[in-house]
């Protein structure tokens, strides 16, 4: 009889238990990005083969990861799925928070998610929530405008090539800047983008006693580079400026080179979007000379099921359809491989339609170059490249990444700022117990 089933859902790797479960409706907490806005636009599939319907809350990253941190805490019930990335995953799965993975169809191929998503999706090894896609961070550029400016972009460059680049490239009077990065307050957003490049200037967020280290010279290095590399090359209201700012910016023409998820490739290179996709060049993120570590991250959002939900099995449903062998099939077929989500699968890096997509070996590369065991050039206490995986951080590292964009905006000094953020980092690590 299963095996009856199975072949009756063909492709769509779903159990005997879609077709026997009462039809239901689940509600989605996901993030307002183009890959889930896409499978936003695709879930027609999914209610066709299960019977399920769904209804979408599409929330700002910030927004969202508020949202779903407080309803999981308070038990509020509000989801039955949530868009959760690697921070949250193994601290809520620790806790009890979310359901175990840990059952999902043979057909599904769990083992087939690349190593560095599974290990960073699970606790104690078992998968809590599972990878719509996956990212690292690396530089995307105008291959024009580095001609234009005589120059020529490394596949592994430095800070300080990139910002004789972006001064090369930026054109003031034609409203072209020569970088747009990330200032825009919160932990995920600017705050994920100082860090790492803090990572590759050899600073680090504790010691090994979980003192905090902004008050060290590498963390004044680092932000006093990247406030005047974006004083001298990046776009006016920087500070306020995220992912989909940028995305914006850069499909607009305005960018010389924008370093960012590496999932904005498909997006940067899409005709129907971009003005400029045929224009973009990748490389790796950069480092500091004569630092080891690259600015680059490690991130995937995924999909996770709150643990007293009622409807458990048709959200596992769900799960398995949007982050399935079939769901990129399912994309590749209606907008092209180039569009898929990237980053979650090993055999999408083995297909040979998605080989020759431009961008396919940086992503994977850059993916592969990560190291969350050994993020700082120095030894940490922590797990995480532009995260430390402990509960307390989302709070401290929001609160730090406002003194961060306030930098930004012209309101205080980088001193000042760090001296706040070494004050905020060490108060609340004691009322914590850490210190």
């Amino acid at each position: 009889m299963k095996t009856t089933v199975r072949a009756l859902l063909g492709a769509s790797a779903l159990t005997a238990v879609a077709l026997a479960a009462q039809a239901e409706t689940l509600t989605i907490a996901t993030v307002n990005n183009g890959d889930m806005i896409r499978m936003q636009g695709l879930t027609s599939d999914f209610t066709e083969k299960t019977g399920h319907e769904v209804e979408w809350v599409t929330l700002e990253e910030n927004v969202l990861r508020q949202r779903v941190t407080t309803d999981i805490t308070t038990k509020g019930g509000a989801f039955d799925i949530m868009t959760i990335g690697m921070y949250e995953t193994p601290i809520w799965g620790a806790n009890g928070w979310l359901v175990p993975l840990d059952d999902l169809s043979e057909s599904y191929d769990a083992d087939d998610i690349l190593p560095a998503m599974r290990a960073g999706l699970s606790h104690d090894g078992t998968l809590y929530a599972a990878p719509f896609y996956g990212e690292s961070s690396m530089i995307m550029y105008r291959t024009d405008l580095m001609e234009k400016a005589g120059l020529e972009m490394p596949e592994a460059p430095t800070w300080q090539f990139i910002r004789e680049a972006a001064a090369a490239m930026t054109d003031r009077e034609n409203d072209i800047n020569g970088i747009c990065l990330r200032g825009k307050a919160g932990w995920g957003e600017g705050g994920a983008f100082i860090t790492v490049t803090g990572n590759s200037f050899g600073a680090r967020w504790f010691d090994e006693d979980w003192n905090a280290q902004f008050d060290q010279p590498e963390w004044k290095e680092a932000l006093t580079f990247f406030v005047d590399m974006m004083s001298e090359s990046g776009p006016a209201g920087y500070a306020t400026n995220g992912f989909n700012e940028n995305l914006s910016l850069f499909q607009q023409g305005k960018c010389g080179m924008w370093i960012d998820a590496t999932v904005a490739a498909s997006f940067v290179t899409n005709p129907n979007d971009s003005t400029v996709a045929d224009k973009v060049g990748f490389a790796l993120a950069p480092n500091a000379e004569g630092v080891e570590k690259r600015a680059n991250w490690l991130w995937a959002w995924a999909l996770g099921i709150p643990a007293g939900t009622q409807k458990e099995a048709a959200a596992k449903q769900f799960i398995e359809w949007a982050t399935s062998k079939e769901y990129i099939e399912l994309v590749a077929a209606n907008e092209g491989w180039a569009n898929v989500p990237p980053g979650a699968r090993t055999s999408l890096y083995e297909n040979d339609n998605y080989k020759d997509i431009p961008f396919a070996k940086m992503t994977l590369d850059s993916i592969n170059a990560a190291d969350p065991q050994n993020p700082t050039v120095d030894p940490v206490p922590y797990v995480g490249v532009q995260f430390v995986a402990i509960p307390e951080f989302a709070g401290i590292a929001t609160e730090v990444s406002q003194e961060f964009s306030a930098v930004y905006a012209g309101q205080q000094s980088v001193d000042e700022a760090l001296a706040k953020a070494q004050d905020i980092t060490n108060e609340a690590m004691e009322a914590a117990g850490y210190r």
